[in-house]
């Protein structure tokens, strides 16, 4: 089997969403993978910019350009090797209030990605979706459901085409630009007060670090048509908000007992508990001590790709839901805060 060196040296690697936070630690840790270029596509020519200067790296290419506009990612995807789509509409009550813009970018845009990649005949495809595409509550996770079945769907009509469409569902990335840490830390620092929208809302939680390592093993093992699922804890975010004001308060030289915690309802599409994987897709579902694989109903796993996926086995029957697995209680989530840095 080959090393993760081994398939990305000398690899072009196109990574459209490139600027943001999973795009951005994509392209800082295939650097380390010896790969001829990388191909950063992205709408935010100030975030361009600011990597270009960050990174100064003579194997990066930049592209000012849009998923919505198939002419522009055709000129992005030539002769690419791998494409990476973390290009995407996030924010969940932004994209219930603009619903048709999660539209043209999270559906759409994963088309016209899929077309050109297609046309083009590159090796790999791995479209990053969302546990908030799991029975979807949300336009949100409508679209990027509709992502995910793009991508796995584009298996069965490419013919003889080399293309290998596959899927990666993450939880909630801790610490990414726009995610509830950050959130938090700007509430403690300048109202000394956190909002929380449900005192018993539950969230799957992983690093950056987590999601991008499973993101490069995965376009080395997928053969097409899988979704591959970290393992990951979940917590409370009351007792994230809990365990943030304990940790930071003092750093920030404000009396923890002087902050207030505000419960000020669930937000337009928000779920109470989120969904890593249905029972439906349990009952194709394989998996090892770091991940599931849910594979296509009619795919047949013989043993050399057993091994390849990492020496899985068939998983069992369940409903992965964030209030259901085990949640870290606040000294494992104070612990974790130390160990990433948040």
């Amino acid at each position: 089997m080959n090393t993760m060196d081994d398939f990305y040296e000398d690899k072009i690697l196109l990574i459209a969403g490139g600027v943001g936070s999973i795009g951005r630690e994509l392209i800082i840790n295939s650097l380390k993978l010896n790969p001829r270029s990388i191909r950063v596509l992205d709408n935010n020519e100030t975030g361009l910019f600011e990597l270009d200067q960050e990174l100064n790296s003579n194997k990066l290419r930049f592209f000012i350009g849009d998923i919505r506009d198939k002419n522009r990612l055709k000129r992005a995807i030539e002769g690419a090797d791998v494409v990476f789509n973390a290009a995407a509409l996030k924010h969940v009550p932004l994209c219930e209030y603009n619903p048709f813009e999660a539209v043209k970018t999270n559906v759409i845009g994963t088309q016209n990605l899929i077309d050109v990649a297609m046309d083009e005949e590159i090796d790999k495809f791995i479209t990053i979706s969302t546990d908030k595409s799991v029975n979807p509550h949300s336009v949100m996770g409508a679209t990027k459901l509709l992502a995910e079945r793009l991508t796995i769907s584009a298996n069965y009509y490419k013919g003889e085409r080399k293309t290998a469409f596959s899927c990666v569902r993450f939880g909630n990335v801790l610490g990414t630009r726009g995610s509830v840490v950050p959130l938090f830390h700007d509430q403690l620092k300048n109202e000394k007060r956190i909002t929380v929208t449900d005192p018993d809302m539950t969230r799957f939680i992983m690093s950056v670090s987590q999601a991008v390592k499973l993101v490069l093993r995965v376009a080395r093992i997928s053969v097409g048509g899988e979704i591959f699922i970290l393992k990951m804890p979940a917590l409370k975010v009351y007792d994230l908000a809990e365990a943030l004001i304990s940790q930071h308060s003092k750093k920030m030289g404000i009396d923890a007992n002087e902050v207030s915690i505000h419960i000020i309802g669930k937000r337009p599409g928000e779920k109470l508990h989120e969904e890593l994987m249905t029972i439906d897709e349990s009952c194709n579902a394989y998996e090892n001590d770091e991940y599931y694989v849910v594979l296509p109903k009619d795919y047949v796993l013989d043993d050399v790709q057993q091994d390849v996926y990492g020496n899985v086995k068939l998983a069992h029957e369940i409903n992965y839901s964030s209030n259901i697995v085990n949640q870290l209680n606040k000294d494992e989530i104070s612990a974790l805060i130390k160990e990433l840095n948040l």
